[in-house]
């Protein structure tokens, strides 16, 4: 499945900890606080986990949303729907 994971979080520690489980899960920086990627179920519930470990529910936001791969492609992205500095041609690729 692909997944989205969007994220507001205040500390910054825990913000770096968060964006580096998503990069070991397999999942790639598309701006500064949204990861995509392809993962399985055992994988995204590891990193859903770890996340809740990390963040303050008091005060820090997090969103996890699965799509297919059908579903991403009907998805409209305007202006610099990706940031050029993070997202490469290979990367965007897998997705469109």
């Amino acid at each position: 499945m692909i997944v989205w994971v969007l994220y507001d979080i205040k500390k910054d520690k825990a913000r770096n900890k968060i964006a580096k489980a998503c990069k070991q899960a397999g999942l790639y920086r598309v701006q500064y606080s949204c990861f995509l990627g392809a993962l399985n179920r055992n994988v995204k519930d590891e990193l859903t986990l770890i996340i809740e470990d990390l963040i303050d529910e008091k005060t820090d936001k997090v969103y996890l949303f699965n799509m297919s791969k059908d579903e991403l492609k009907t998805c409209a992205m305007l202006g610099q729907a990706f940031d050029q500095k993070l997202v490469t041609d290979e990367i965007k690729a897998l997705f469109f």
